[in-house]
Protein backbone atom coordinates (compact mmCIF):
# COMPACT_ATOMS: atom_id res chain seq x y z
CA UNK A 1 0.00 0.00 0.00
CA UNK A 2 1.08 3.47 -0.95
CA UNK A 3 0.08 6.73 1.47
CA UNK A 4 0.31 10.03 -0.79
CA UNK A 5 0.82 12.85 1.72
CA UNK A 6 0.35 16.85 0.59
CA UNK A 7 0.45 19.86 2.90
CA UNK A 8 -0.76 23.43 2.36
CA UNK A 9 -1.87 26.63 4.88
CA UNK A 10 -4.72 28.56 4.99
CA UNK A 11 -5.51 31.68 7.35
CA UNK A 12 -7.02 30.10 10.28
CA UNK A 13 -10.28 32.34 10.00
CA UNK A 14 -10.82 30.78 6.57
CA UNK A 15 -9.75 26.91 7.07
CA UNK A 16 -13.71 25.96 7.64
CA UNK A 17 -14.10 27.11 4.39
CA UNK A 18 -11.07 25.74 2.55
CA UNK A 19 -12.22 22.25 4.02
CA UNK A 20 -15.44 22.19 2.50
CA UNK A 21 -13.46 22.67 -1.01
CA UNK A 22 -10.92 20.11 -0.73
CA UNK A 23 -13.28 17.88 0.48
CA UNK A 24 -15.72 18.71 -2.89
CA UNK A 25 -12.86 18.42 -5.18
CA UNK A 26 -9.08 16.15 -3.81
CA UNK A 27 -10.77 14.50 -1.67
CA UNK A 28 -13.77 12.98 -3.62
CA UNK A 29 -11.88 12.80 -6.50
CA UNK A 30 -9.09 10.62 -4.44
CA UNK A 31 -12.12 8.44 -2.73
CA UNK A 32 -14.07 8.25 -6.70
CA UNK A 33 -10.98 6.59 -8.19
CA UNK A 34 -10.68 2.31 -8.69
CA UNK A 35 -7.58 1.37 -6.28
CA UNK A 36 -8.07 4.55 -3.36
CA UNK A 37 -8.11 2.78 -0.18
CA UNK A 38 -9.55 5.86 1.79
CA UNK A 39 -8.65 9.31 2.46
CA UNK A 40 -8.17 11.92 5.20
CA UNK A 41 -8.26 15.74 5.71
CA UNK A 42 -6.07 16.89 8.61
CA UNK A 43 -5.85 20.29 9.96
CA UNK A 44 -4.00 22.27 13.02
CA UNK A 45 -4.18 25.64 14.05
CA UNK A 46 -0.17 26.74 14.21
CA UNK A 47 -1.80 29.92 16.35
CA UNK A 48 -0.26 32.68 14.18
CA UNK A 49 -3.39 33.44 12.22
CA UNK A 50 -2.24 30.08 9.92
CA UNK A 51 -4.00 26.49 9.70
CA UNK A 52 -1.87 23.83 7.98
CA UNK A 53 -3.51 21.20 5.82
CA UNK A 54 -2.36 17.88 5.17
CA UNK A 55 -4.48 15.44 2.96
CA UNK A 56 -3.62 12.17 3.33
CA UNK A 57 -4.79 9.01 1.02
CA UNK A 58 -4.19 5.45 0.83
CA UNK A 59 -3.97 3.62 -2.59
CA UNK A 60 -2.91 0.23 -3.84
CA UNK A 61 -0.02 0.90 -6.05
CA UNK A 62 1.71 3.99 -8.05
CA UNK A 63 -0.60 3.19 -11.22
CA UNK A 64 -3.79 3.77 -9.35
CA UNK A 65 -2.48 7.23 -8.46
CA UNK A 66 -1.90 7.86 -11.76
CA UNK A 67 -4.76 7.28 -12.46
CA UNK A 68 -5.82 10.17 -10.22
CA UNK A 69 -3.06 12.23 -10.52
CA UNK A 70 -1.31 12.04 -14.13
CA UNK A 71 1.55 10.82 -15.21
CA UNK A 72 4.01 12.87 -12.86
CA UNK A 73 2.72 11.26 -9.58
CA UNK A 74 4.77 13.73 -7.46
CA UNK A 75 3.38 17.45 -9.25
CA UNK A 76 0.61 18.62 -7.15
CA UNK A 77 -2.50 18.78 -7.95
CA UNK A 78 -4.64 22.09 -7.66
CA UNK A 79 -7.77 23.41 -8.06
CA UNK A 80 -8.83 27.09 -9.27
CA UNK A 81 -10.90 27.75 -5.95
CA UNK A 82 -7.44 26.92 -4.30
CA UNK A 83 -5.68 30.16 -4.94
CA UNK A 84 -8.09 32.06 -3.01
CA UNK A 85 -6.54 30.10 0.19
CA UNK A 86 -3.43 29.21 -0.04
CA UNK A 87 -1.02 30.90 1.77
CA UNK A 88 1.91 28.45 1.21
CA UNK A 89 1.49 25.10 -0.70
CA UNK A 90 3.68 22.34 -1.39
CA UNK A 91 4.34 22.61 -5.07
CA UNK A 92 5.27 18.16 -4.73
CA UNK A 93 3.40 15.39 -3.02
CA UNK A 94 5.10 12.92 -1.07
CA UNK A 95 4.65 8.72 -1.35
CA UNK A 96 5.48 6.39 1.42
CA UNK A 97 5.55 3.08 1.46
CA UNK A 98 2.90 1.62 4.42
CA UNK A 99 4.96 -0.98 6.31
CA UNK A 100 2.43 -4.15 7.13
CA UNK A 101 1.58 -4.53 10.85
CA UNK A 102 3.76 -6.37 12.86
CA UNK A 103 2.43 -10.22 13.84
Amino acid sequence: MIARMWRGLVPTEKVAEYVEIVERTGMSGYRRTPGNEGAQLLTRDLGDGRTEIITLSWWTDLDHIRAFAGEDIEKAKYYPEDDDYLLERDSTVKHFEVAPPAP
